[in-house]
């Protein structure tokens, strides 16, 4: 099976500027800009908005 273009893997990086990164694929279709999610950041000690990078 191929990986097709249009499930991409992004790369989330935290707005608390701890550097932490998380790695996952979004569907280019339904969600054409740029994806943010809330997940735990070990570094900060708590949930913060991961916004995903180019």
């Amino acid at each position: 099976m191929t990986r097709s273009s249009a499930r991409p893997v992004v790369t989330l990086r935290s707005t608390a500027g701890t550097g932490v990164t998380y790695v996952t694929r979004k569907n280019r279709h339904n969600d054409a800009d740029r994806l943010v999610l809330r997940k735990y950041d070990p570094v900060a000690g708590r949930h913060v908005a991961f916004r995903e990078e180019r």
